[in-house]
């Protein structure tokens, strides 16, 4: 019986380690829908109703980002709108992985170093989920000029 709490602990452990990591990725949506959530509920929706409201902003500013930085051709703007996502989740992953470091590590410095090599990892976490997401620019005015050509690596080889 031991055992098998012990592997439950770390089963645990490890879920609460992935939720944190998914919610510190996925910062500006949720402090969005945080924020709409707690203005609907102060102007007298009730919780029911702040509850739906944060939620669909949320979801609004998740979907919105993700189709602006597919929509936008310039890399700056493209870098620009990748930065507003990652940028909240550098600051929460920093926090994150502070918390949960300072539970056991001895140093402060110890500390500050593995926090910010989680605030490394989960920034760029969160670049890579919004830039994975479109194709990249390259070719596209190359590729819309010519004419498609199916069979043209078939008529090279014989």
């Amino acid at each position: 019986m031991l055992i098998i709490g012990i592997v439950l602990g770390f089963v645990a452990l490890g879920y609460f380690c992935w939720l944190l990591f998914a919610l510190a990725v996925n910062a500006l949506p949720f402090f969005a829908g945080v924020t709409a959530g707690l203005a609907a509920f102060h102007s007298g929706s009730g919780p029911a109703g702040a509850i739906v409201v944060g939620f669909i902003a949320g979801v609004v500013t998740l979907v919105v980002g993700q189709i602006a930085f597919a929509a936008v051709r310039s890399l700056v703007m493209r870098a620009t709108i990748a930065l507003l996502f990652a940028a909240p989740a550098t600051v929460a992953g920093y926090h994150a992985t502070l918390g949960l470091v300072k539970i056991g590590a001895p140093s402060p410095d110890c500390c500050e170093i593995l926090a910010v090599i989680g605030a490394i990892v989960v920034g760029a976490t969160a670049w890579a989920r919004m830039t994975l997401l479109a194709p990249p620019n390259v070719g596209r005015r190359a590729m819309a000029s010519s004419t498609p050509q199916p069979f043209a690596s078939a008529s090279r080889d014989g």
